[in-house]
């Protein structure tokens, strides 16, 4: 087979396995890992010395160690304890880990960014600490942190790859399994990277757009 030819075959299937495996686990990851990124970050400015310090504890480890040896962990490791995860739940835990650690850092400098006047005037209203996060300080930073949020859901789409490493069905898996019965890696490889690129290439479109909308409304 030419390589045109193997380039045309392998297309569909690794679109498919990028539409089946890859975009769901991203966003299934994303989602969750802002959820621990955003308690995170709460914990991290808790004035509860415990509190902040737990969470200091897990943004050292999660940026400390890399992605690979996190997914290791999870699905080979937790066996040693008697606690068997399947390749999928395993992925979403490891990559919903990552994105809340790395995540937190960027919803804690975000909160910080809101003067502090907002907090004072909030206070002198008679909002307690909990509504004027929820209120006045959140809104504020989730404006602040989408630029780099994006980025984190951009370099998500592509360290999904990682989870071909723990038999996850997602866009690399197919393009190995496609590499292995055709001899010609080079090729397949090459329409894997074409895949991907064509992916976070519609997603820095998307957060051009968001940005601008976010610009446009901070500006009136």
């Amino acid at each position: 087979m030419d390589a045109w030819q193997l380039f045309l075959n392998s297309l569909g299937p690794i679109g498919l396995g990028a539409v089946t495996g890859t975009i769901p686990l991203t966003l299934a990851s994303f989602a969750l890992g802002l959820v621990i990124a955003i308690g995170i970050a709460l914990m991290r400015i808790s004035v509860n010395p415990l509190l902040a310090g737990i969470a200091r504890v897990y943004i050292s480890i999660i940026r400390g160690t890399p992605l690979l040896v996190q997914l290791f962990v999870i699905f080979y490791g937790m066996p040693a304890v008697g606690v068997i995860i399947d390749p999928w739940p395993s992925a979403i835990i490891a990559l919903s880990l990552n994105v809340g650690g790395y995540g937190a850092e960027i919803v804690r400098a975000a909160i910080l960014s809101v003067p502090k006047g907002q907090w004072e005037a909030a206070y002198t209203v008679g909002m307690n600490r909990t509504r004027t996060l929820t209120r006045i300080v959140l809104p504020q930073a989730a404006r602040v942190s989408v630029p780099p949020l994006s980025n984190t859901f951009i370099s998500l789409v592509k360290d999904t790859s990682l989870a071909s490493t723990i038999l996850v069905t997602e866009l690399f898996r197919v393009s190995q399994q496609i590499a292995s019965s055709s001899y010609q890696v080079m090729v397949v490889y090459l329409t894997a990277a074409l895949v991907y690129w064509v992916i976070c290439f519609v997603l820095s479109l998307g957060q051009g757009a968001i940005e601008r909308r976010l610009d446009r409304r901070v500006a009136h």
